[in-house]
């Protein structure tokens, strides 16, 4: 139960910012405050509730929930601190619906499958990079989305909606410059992977290193790409969106085949 209560505020909060933030899109209003504010407090809620989850008397989970809670809780935390001093406040009505469903399912799905007692600090550090580096980029590719919608509007002339998102080019800079913070705790979270994981022969790890390393290399052709050849607009998002599905296949996939699938 006591697991259950933070989840459940932490979801009303969300799911009232959400509706409030959805009301100030259709009315064309500035942003409310509040909203911010309820984002603050579902962020409380929301580590309170993985704190629990990953302190209990069976040892640090690292099951799929678990860690798609964290990892959304990372995610917002990280927009709701950018948004106090950079344009990202449209980011809310993508993520807050989706650190919802997270927390829903970590408190009613919840498993044993990746209980683990005996976790060293070097894993630790590898798993908190990790962490990180998928937020960041899953920060940038719904900026990637949203910049492919503001574009579409564009084009079809539908200007109602594109008034109440941020200037285009200043979406396409905070997506680089996501990806590029994001680039950097990926390559450190590799670099202690190969340092501290001594044994390879764990189900699903060989698949996740592969398909990790290969997201690694396409977001790096893409900052080069940025850099050397002036990508932008619609191949800069399609190779953003392109790196986040082999992150996300990377690791969830192998987990959602190992414990949803196999039951391991």
């Amino acid at each position: 139960m006591s697991l259950i209560l933070p989840g459940i505020v932490a979801s009303l909060c969300y799911v009232t910012a959400t509706f409030m933030q959805l009301r100030s899109i259709v009315a064309g209003a500035v942003l409310n405050r509040w909203i911010k504010v309820l984002g603050g407090f579902a962020v409380i809620f929301h580590a309170i509730t993985n704190y629990q989850d990953f302190t209990g008397a069976g040892g640090i989970d690292l099951g799929i929930y678990p860690m798609m809670s964290l990892m959304a809780l990372s995610i917002v935390a990280i927009v709701i601190i950018s948004s106090l001093r950079r344009p990202v406040d449209n980011l809310f009505i993508v993520i807050f619906p989706i650190a919802m469903a997270t927390v829903v399912l970590e408190i009613t799905l919840n498993s044993d499958h990746g209980v683990s007692q005996q976790v060293s600090g070097g894993i630790v550090t590898h798993i908190i990079l990790s962490i990180v580096a998928y937020s960041l980029l899953t920060i940038a590719a719904v900026q990637a989305l949203l910049l492919s919608l503001g574009d579409n509007l564009l084009r079809h002339h539908r200007l109602g909606v594109l008034r109440n998102m941020p200037p285009l080019e200043t979406m396409e800079q905070l997506m680089f410059e996501m990806i590029g913070w994001g680039l950097i705790f990926l390559s450190l979270s590799i670099g202690t992977g190969f340092v501290f994981i001594k044994d390879t022969s764990l189900p699903g790890l060989m698949h996740h290193m592969v398909i990790t390393f290969s997201a690694w290399v396409v977001f790096s052709v893409l900052m080069w790409g940025r850099f050397q050849l002036g990508w932008r607009g619609a191949i800069a998002s399609r190779w953003t969106l392109s790196g986040f599905v082999l992150l996300a296949l990377g690791y969830f996939g192998s987990k959602i085949v190992l414990e949803i699938i196999l039951g391991r």
